[in-house]
Order: C-alpha cells, then structure tokens, then sequence
C-alpha cells in the first residue's frame, strides 16, 4: 500500500525552483568523482546544495552544459573538499543504511518536474511504485506518460530515488543509470525483482 505521508515531512532535503534569487549568489558549481567499491558516481553541487548525481554513462562535457543553462555565471570547480559533505550519506546508502537522505540540495526544475522529484522522496526505501501510482499520489491519475518524463529527467538519481519507480507490469522500463544499475539499487535495498519473485514462488 502506498505511503501517502506528505512530502513536508521528508526531511531538509528540499528541491529549490530555477530561477530564484539565489542564482545571482551562485559563483561555483563544484564537481568531483565518487568511488564507492565498484560504484562511481559523478557529482555536483552549489553552495546551497546537492545539485547533480550522474552516472558514468553520461556524455563527456555534459555537467557542463547543463551547468550553464542554470548557472551560466558560475564556474565548475573540481573540487572533492566540497563535495565531502554529500559523500558520507551516499557510502551510508552503498553499506545498506536505509536511512532517508537529509542534506540541501539545490535542484532546478519546472514547478511540474520539482512536484514529481518531491513525491519520489515518499517511496519506502526498498519498496517501488509503478508510474500510475506515482501520479495518484500527485493527484493527477491521468498524467502517468508525463510523470515518467519528470522522473526520467531527474538531476539526483539515488538521493531523489527514481530507481523506486517501475512498469506496471513489473518491469524495470528506462534508467538514466542504464539498467543494470537500477537492478543493482534495488537489490542493494532488499527488494525482490520480478524475475527473482517468480523463483522463490515455485
């Protein structure tokens, strides 16, 4: 049954809206790569916030593209010092900690893409909802098609958990990540996969 708790109450991790004054106040958009056993994450963030989580896969020069559309005043810094403080919560999540995520992020949207990536912080650790179910939490049960376009531009994959959302038939369907990675989230949450459910019923 879905958790219907209200996103208020997910902590300080709290989407902010592009465009806001802050932008002006943005000089640095610091990056750097994150190791995690054989998990490597490419991640960013601004003096507000967390505002990038990235896999491997992505295209070279992509941060800084996207960086500049947001920021097109701030400089991209390769920096691990500032990145630090967002990496201690991320190797709690890869040693199995399902602790919700609580640090600023600063993340940039349409006021549509920000409602949808708050709603992902609602879906239980090692729990998944299909996309119709996600816009039924929204309230907005006919919009299934552009919720998933919402979840698939997500800027914070793991912390803003995009991983958690399937098919409505089982299936995995698209991840940024690729989908192995998404097989690998949600094994590494204990969440039994279609495939795997079907074996241990027999």
């Amino acid at each position: 049954m879905l958790d219907t708790a209200t996103v208020s109450n997910a902590g300080n991790a709290s989407p902010t809206s592009r465009g806001s004054a802050e932008d002006t106040q943005t000089p640095y958009v610091y990056c750097t790569t994150y190791r995690d056993g054989d998990w490597m994450l490419n991640i960013a963030a601004t003096d507000q916030g967390l505002c990038r989580v990235r896999f491997p896969n992505e295209k070279p020069g992509a941060l800084a593209a996207w960086a500049s559309i947001h920021w097109p005043s701030a400089s991209l810094v390769e920096s691990t010092e500032a990145l630090r403080p967002y990496m201690e919560p991320l190797a709690a999540y890869f040693r199995g900690d399902c602790t919700p995520f609580d640090m600023p992020l600063d993340v940039r949207g349409t006021p549509f893409q920000l409602e949808v990536w708050e709603a992902l912080r609602l879906i239980p650790y090692g729990s998944t909802w299909t996309y119709a179910e996600l816009a039924a939490v929204l309230g907005r049960p006919l919009a299934a098609r552009p919720v998933g376009a919402a979840v698939g531009a997500n800027p914070l994959p793991i912390v803003l958990p995009c991983h958690r959302v399937i098919g409505k038939d089982g299936s995995l369907t698209g991840y940024l990540g690729g989908l192995e990675a998404k097989t690998r989230l949600l094994r590494l949450e204990g969440f039994p996969l279609r495939e795997e459910r079907g074996l241990r019923q027999r």
